[in-house]
């Protein structure tokens, strides 16, 4: 069920029929909207009784909630949820998010020569694993510490917000006291206790979209972060596994408007995995914003072609420049805007 207050609710009132649903033994998830707060309800195994919650002061209804999510959708909030990194950096608003860099942190020349570039391009998102869950256990698997320490320097030198990945519930501590944003990966998207606690975190939560999931699983994949307190969740597609051979993945890009009509939180496109070929990441980045997707997050790599993870699918960074100068012809015709 969702509590929706009035428009001219206090925050005594909302306050106080979050008290209410706590005395039932539920808990209260308060979201404001753009002209009222809406509360929703988890915790509860049975519909709850309306009439306990709709005559407390400033209460306006209470809705049911026809979906097996309760907090992502737009049942919740119908104007979609604006991810405020500081420093003029948003994701979901009117400005295109352009997040860029290497799959991997390498060493520190390597990231410092990257983010010099995508910085000058005119990204304000920086990219990089320090933990690098690969398929071969042979692979390279990241620095680790190192790395986090790496991107938390090239955020002091270049002012890049710092996107990276946690790989577990232990590495989310890590990851929160480096980042900017915490990147849930793709095969971590139904890791529940991973999940859990990066509800639990203090950071914005990038969640990638598995590699086989439906629309309504990744809905509730990020439900498990909203249920616990973090309601700050970008979703990403990056591609799905099909009978394609021409590309490492099939990019659905079918599922940005489906997110938005479903779910207020934004959605970005990751045309580097969703493709597999650099070749076809500039035209699928295109594609994407045509699509109406939030934003975009593409491997860069000073040098593709020396890369230790990803490089066939990494752009060099004066092929992103170009990327940036095509995708912002497009974005004014969405009522869009660059950084």
């Amino acid at each position: 069920m969702l509590v929706m207050m009035k428009a001219n609710a206090t925050r005594e009132e909302i306050d106080a029929v979050c008290r209410r649903i706590e005395s039932m033994g539920y808990k209260p998830h308060p979201i404001p909207g753009s002209t009222r707060t809406a509360i929703g309800i988890t915790g509860n195994r049975e519909p709850v009784e309306p009439v306990a919650l709709e005559s407390l002061p400033g209460v306006g209804e209470c809705v049911p909630v026809s979906k097996p999510y309760k907090l992502v959708g737009r049942e919740l909030k119908e104007d979609t949820t604006v991810i405020d990194l500081g420093d003029g950096v948003a994701i979901g608003g009117r400005q295109l998010a352009v997040i860029a860099g290497p799959c991997a942190v390498e060493s520190r020349e390597q990231a410092r020569l990257t983010a010099a570039r995508v910085a000058a391009a005119g990204a304000r998102l920086f990219r990089g694993g320090a933990y690098k869950p690969r398929t071969s256990p042979y692979s390279f698997q990241g620095l680790a510490r190192e790395g986090l320490e790496i991107l938390a320097e090239v955020r002091e030198e270049f002012g890049l917000k710092i996107v990276t990945e946690a790989i577990d519930a232990e590495s989310v501590e890590e990851v929160e006291r480096y980042a900017d944003v915490i990147q849930i990966g793709a095969r971590n998207m139904q890791n529940f206790s991973l999940l859990k606690r990066a509800g639990r975190a203090r950071r914005p939560v990038l969640l990638k979209r598995g590699n086989a999931a439906t629309l309504d699983e990744l809905l509730m994949a990020a439900e498990y972060i909203l249920s616990e307190g973090n309601y700050r969740v970008i979703l990403c597609e990056r591609g799905i596994r099909t009978f394609a051979d021409h590309t490492r993945n099939t990019l659905d890009l079918s599922v940005v408007p489906a997110v938005q009509q479903l779910s207020h939180l934004p959605i970005i496109v990751d045309p580097s995995h969703g493709t597999g070929r650099r070749e076809k990441v500039i035209a699928m980045s295109r594609a994407a914003v045509a699509a109406g997707a939030d934003g975009l997050i593409v491997e860069v790599h000073h040098h593709p072609e020396q890369a230790l993870s990803d490089g066939n699918q990494s752009l060099d960074p004066a092929e992103f420049e170009q990327l940036l100068r095509e995708i912002g012809q497009i974005a004014p015709v969405l009522g869009r805007s660059m950084a």
